[in-house]
């Protein structure tokens, strides 16, 4: 009977050929792309419904290491009501940064892209394509005015779209020098197309950490300083060969790169490998003067480790949790951590998280503060992943600050059952904003939106409400 309904199984999956199954996917792919154009148009017309309003600023970015902001959109785009992105990106399941991307990119493309913006409609570009390049037309350095947006927009559509980054970047350039927008003379090398952008960065891919813990670094930088940087790894990687390393080329080159960033700490263990060589022995003299050195950039981890005694001896469990980037840490990876020349290492007392603690009046001391952050983890708002160092800690039920005076009961005492860490938007959102939100139980927070949809955020993520779901029992709280 068994074998029977096998065979019945393998010769359902085998009912579509490879004709069949290619022309199922094709049309998969199809309705997707549909999909996203619309999606696109929605968040268009969710921004017209969203201008900026008295006690909403206009929705930007913020740049990374600046103190300026940046619009979710180019020149010539409406401006969006800064709050109307929270909504949107929790019914989409998505960060509310993505959610202004999404909106910026709809904008971008609808009023400075309309070539691209209407290829998108009829099918001919996907919209992913599309997002690119409004992506880039958006963050231009300088910025491209409607007229250059309209340039790159003709240049882009007449080959539908299909443009690579390499190509793209060449294109800006030539616009940004077409139309003068560096405020030099277009016509004083007309033959350097990349006369005005400058494209040198360094980008560390923080947020996607392979297994082993490693994570990627892409780079563009000046010629001499990329020979210079070559030969450093060189003799890095080589320097470790010398001393014992059995680890590939690659790797040691990769470890290099770290002793440069932590101030070159290759160099000590010149001094904790003596040798009878006297050649070895110069060398070493002449580099013991480690502690002349300039201090590396101090660089805090926070990692987390359940821990068992046996005996005397405390046994910690194999992995862990590094709070940056909330990833999975190997015991393993801690230890050479710790055990690498100019690494300072502190531990901290262990915090009780199951035992509540309260502070009188409205400041929140260090302790409640450090509670809040290693049960929250992240900012508790729906699908948002701030780390909660980084956060502010917020009055769940909001403090009364008459209330003492008055002689009322305090209905939002400083208390960690009444504290949530908030990133700053967020915060701002549930102060200015219609957004509500509950502590049901310790550490699990259910929100409400302006529109009612519900969401239950806790350790694990965020859980949509809609239909609304019973969830844990709520802990019945005071309010004013």
């Amino acid at each position: 009977m068994i074998e029977v309904l096998e065979a019945g199984a393998e010769a359902g999956a085998d009912a579509l050929g490879p004709a069949a199954l290619l022309a199922s996917i094709k049309t998969s792919r199809s309705i997707e792309n549909t999909e996203a154009a619309r999606q696109l148009d929605l968040a268009a017309r969710w921004a017209d419904l969203h201008p900026p309003e008295s006690i909403h600023c206009a929705a930007t970015f913020t740049v990374p290491g600046c103190e300026h902001e940046e619009p979710i959109a180019g020149p010539g785009t409406p401006l969006v009501a800064e709050f109307c992105v929270a909504e949107l990106g929790t019914v989409l399941g998505i960060t509310s940064v993505s959610a202004k991307k999404l909106i910026g990119h709809a904008l971008e493309l609808r009023h400075r892209l309309p070539r691209l913006w209407a290829q998108v409609h009829a099918g001919r570009v996907p919209a992913w394509r599309a997002r690119a390049v409004a992506e880039v037309t958006i963050h231009s350095t300088p910025e491209l005015t409607v007229e250059a947006a309209r340039f790159v927009d003709t240049q882009v559509a007449a080959v539908a779209g299909r443009i690579g980054p390499a190509q793209l970047d060449r294109l800006v350039a030539e616009t940004i020098k077409r139309f003068d927008l560096a405020g030099v003379d277009p016509a004083a090398d007309p033959d350097d197309g990349y006369l005005h952008v400058d494209p040198r960065h360094v980008t560390i891919h923080d947020e996607d950490v392979h297994f082993a813990g490693t994570v990627r670094l892409e780079a563009e930088i000046d010629l001499v300083d990329g020979l210079d940087l070559h030969h450093a790894l060189a003799h890095g990687a080589a320097t470790q060969k010398a001393l014992g390393s059995q680890e590939p080329l690659n790797a040691r080159r990769a470890k290099a790169l770290g002793d440069l960033a932590r101030t070159q700490t290759a160099l000590d263990l010149f001094q904790q490998n003596n040798s009878a060589d006297s050649g070895f022995e110069a060398r070493s003299a002449r580099t013991s003067t480690t502690d002349d050195l300039p201090a590396a950039r101090e660089v805090v981890l926070h990692a987390h480790f359940d821990a068992t005694m046996a005996g005397d001896a405390t046994v910690f469990a194999p992995t862990g949790r590094l709070e940056e980037g909330q990833r999975l840490l190997l015991l393993e990876q801690l230890k050479s951590w710790c055990g690498d020349s100019r690494t300072k290492v502190t531990v901290k007392p262990v915090i009780d998280l199951n035992q509540e603690k309260a502070a009188p009046g409205y400041e929140i001391p260090d302790r409640i503060r450090e509670h809040v952050v290693l049960r929250d983890r992240a900012c508790v708002f729906p699908f948002c992943g701030r780390p909660a160092r980084g956060c502010d800690v917020d009055h769940v039920v909001e403090y009364d600050h008459d209330a003492e005076a008055e002689g009322r009961p305090q209905p939002g005492p400083t208390e960690t059952d009444n504290l949530g860490a908030l990133c700053r938007f967020h915060h701002r959102v549930k102060t200015h904003t219609a957004w509500r939100y509950d502590m049901v139980v310790p550490g699990v927070f259910e929100w409400t939106s302006p529109h009612g949809h519900r969401y239950r955020r806790d350790p694990a993520g965020t859980t949509a409400l809609d239909p609304p779901d019973p969830g844990p029992p709520r802990i019945p709280r005071p309010r004013r």
